[in-house]
C-alpha cells in the first residue's frame, strides 16, 4: 500500500520507524499512561507522539521493549498493531480497564482474557464472525504466572468487546435496546467475565499477522453487582495491570531466550 507519511521511513499513524520498537510491546489505551509505564523500563526514551499514539522504548532484562498507546476501540487498536508489527514487534500485551460481568469479578480484580466476543466492527473486516478471537497461549500463560507471582486477585476467561460504551451502560434508551439487552443476558449466561472495547480486534489482527497477542484488564467496577445491591468497589488505578504486563514480558523474554525463539 501507499505510505502516506511525510517521512517515508516512518509508519503513517504511529510515526515509528523500523527498529525503533522492541519485539515486546505493551498497549495501553490512554496516551497519558505511556510515560508511567515506561518508568518500569530501563533507559526509556520517547520515540514518537502523534494523534492518540505515543511510543516509548527502553529495555527489560537487556531486551528492547516498548509501550504504545492505542486510543479507544478496535479501529485505532488495529492500526497500532499493523504498524507496530511492520516495525518489528511480535508480542503485544494490552493493558486497560473493563467492567466486570460475573458477580465474583469485583472492582480491583484483574481479568486475563483467553478470548473475546466479537461484538464490534473492526475484526469483521479481517475475518468472518465464525472465526474466534483468541489470545495467544504463550501470553495467557505468562500473564497468569505474573499474576500468581505478584499475588494479584485475577480471573481467566472470555471478555466481551463492544464498540459503544453507552450501549453497555444505558442500553434501555437505545433504538436497538432489544438486541443489546438480549445479547448481554446471553453473554452473562455463557460466563463472560467482563466487557471492554479492544480485545477482539487485537486478537483477530494478531492472529492474521501471526504474532502473539494477549490482554490483562483492571476491573473498574461491576454493574451487575450494583444492580443486585451488592458491594461494588470502584477502582481506577491501573498500576497492578501494568506491573502484571511487565512481569509477563520478563517471563516471555526468559522463555524465548531458553527456547531460542
Amino acid at each position: 500500500m501507499i505510505n502516506y507519511s511525510e517521512d517515508q521511513s516512518k509508519q503513517y499513524h504511529i510515526q515509528v520507524a523500523n527498529g525503533e520498537v522492541g519485539r515486546y510491546v505493551i498497549l495501553p489505551g490512554d496516551p497519558k499512561r505511556c510515560e508511567k509505564i515506561a518508568k518500569y523500563f530501563d533507559n526509556p526514551k520517547l520515540i514518537a507522539d502523534n494523534r492518540e499514539y505515543i511510543t516509548y522504548t527502553g529495555t527489560l532484562d537487556g531486551e528492547k521493549v516498548s509501550v504504545t498507546s492505542t486510543g479507544i476501540g478496535g479501529p485505532s487498536t488495529a492500526i497500532a498493531v499493523e504498524e507496530l508489527v511492520k516495525c518489528g514487534a511480535d508480542t503485544l500485551i494490552r493493558i486497560g480497564t473493563c467492567g466486570g460481568m460475573q458477580l465474583d469479578v469485583k472492582g480491583g480484580d484483574l481479568v486475563v482474557a483467553t478470548g473475546a466476543i466479537r461484538m464490534e466492527g473492526t475484526s469483521r473486516e479481517y475475518a468472518p464472525l465464525e472465526y474466534p478471537a483468541v489470545a495467544h497461549i504463550d501470553v495467557v500463560n505468562a500473564l497468569m504466572a505474573a499474576s500468581e507471582t505478584l499475588n494479584n486477585p485475577y480471573h481467566v476467561g472470555v471478555v466481551q468487546s463492544k464498540d459503544s460504551f453507552y450501549g453497555q451502560h444505558s442500553p434501555e434508551v437505545k433504538p436497538v435496546s432489544y438486541e443489546l439487552q438480549n445479547k448481554w443476558q446471553a453473554w452473562l449466561r455463557m460466563g463472560c467475565l467482563a466487557s471492554e472495547m479492544e480485545g477482539a480486534a487485537l486478537f483477530i489482527v494478531g492472529q492474521f499477522l501471526r504474532v502473539r497477542c494477549g490482554a490483562v484488564f483492571l476491573t473498574m467496577a461491576n454493574q451487575e453487582r450494583a444492580a443486585q445491591g451488592l458491594d461494588n468497589p470502584v477502582v481506577h488505578d491501573t498500576d497492578m495491570a501494568v506491573r502484571t504486563a511487565v512481569e509477563a514480558i520478563r517471563n516471555l523474554i526468559k522463555k524465548d531466550k531458553e527456547s531460542k525463539r
